[in-house]
């Protein structure tokens, strides 16, 4: 493959939030939310990085070949045929780190698109099908990965081709009635740590339980925002979880007591409610949730990855 030509002007980037799961729809489905990092890169001619990052965990990222944004945009370089000298990137982080939201696939798309909207032709060489398969083998999982990419509702999945894992996805139409609150707790949890809780196996009728509020869910989202509810119910993993984040299960608990469509977001902490309602229920909801939490309204973001 030919050396690259870089672009001479920057690029920005910006990449909504995501949650996955959605209760039962285990490392299949996600949502793209509207809370945005964005991204700024530029080719330099000095050799080496130049990297400056504000706002979520600032204090904590690497500014070298360790940053996730940077291994994402080196891996986008190399499919594209080679890197160039210098960078000079600047991260303006708003998704909370450690708490479900998709920080992680925001730096990998993030870095994955920089990549590409930097390399002339890059667009065309680089697709969103090669980046949700770039994405995927770094993250490990395409389903925040695919929320990121596409927006909307994302079921994804991996298929054996000829011996090797490949990730696909489709987009779905979220109702527009659909909102999100997120309520998200001071602690972080891994989620290396979250997979750890899980046990190998399950009871059948659970499975059963699951595999039919996952379909179910699409189609409230779709559709049926009247079946949010019921479709949010797991059986398979979040009740296994809840030594790693009590005060997110107690609040999850106290929700779904009530009736609201409330689910651990990704490997948690962070509860995310689904809901119609307007001021009012906000309200009513951040209200019952108290001072450990912080509350954010987020609309669900029907565009995945974009310039901005």
């Amino acid at each position: 493959m030919a050396k690259p030509t870089f672009r001479a002007t920057p690029s920005q980037i910006q990449v909504p939030a995501t949650s996955a799961n959605l209760g039962p729809g285990f490392d299949c489905l996600g949502l793209a939310l509207q809370m945005h990092d964005k991204y700024v890169a530029r080719v330099i001619d000095e050799p080496g990085l130049d990297i400056d990052v504000i706002g979520e965990g600032a204090d904590n990222l690497p500014r070298n070949e360790k940053n996730l944004l940077v291994k994402a945009m080196f891996t986008g370089f190399d499919y594209l045929g080679g890197r160039p000298r210098g960078l000079a990137i600047r991260a303006k982080n708003v998704i909370p780190h450690g708490r479900g939201l998709g920080s992680s696939a925001s730096a990998i798309v993030g870095g994955l698109a920089l990549a590409r909207s930097l390399v002339l032709g890059g667009e065309e060489k680089l697709t969103n099908e090669v980046m949700l398969q770039l994405a995927t083998n770094l993250e490990g999982h395409p389903d925040n990965v695919a929320a990121a990419i596409y927006g909307g509702a994302t079921v994804a999945w991996q298929e054996n081709q000829h011996g090797k894992l490949v990730a696909q996805a489709i987009s779905l139409a979220v109702d527009h009635r659909i909102s999100a609150i997120a309520f998200i707790p001071e602690t972080a949890v891994s989620t290396a740590k979250a997979r750890r809780l899980l046990p190998e196996t399950i009871p059948y009728r659970d499975a059963v339980n699951n595999s039919t509020n996952t379909a179910l869910l699409v189609h409230a989202l779709t559709l049926r925002p009247d079946l949010l509810f019921i479709s949010t119910q797991d059986f398979l993993h979040q009740s296994y979880r809840q030594e790693a984040m009590p005060v997110s299960f107690a609040l999850l608990t106290k929700f779904r007591s009530a009736g609201v469509a409330a689910f651990v977001s990704g490997a948690g902490p962070t509860v995310l409610v689904l809901h119609t309602g307007g001021a009012t229920e906000v309200a009513e909801l951040t209200h019952a949730a108290g001072a450990k939490f912080r509350v954010a309204e987020v609309a669900i973001s029907a565009a995945g990855v974009l310039p901005y």
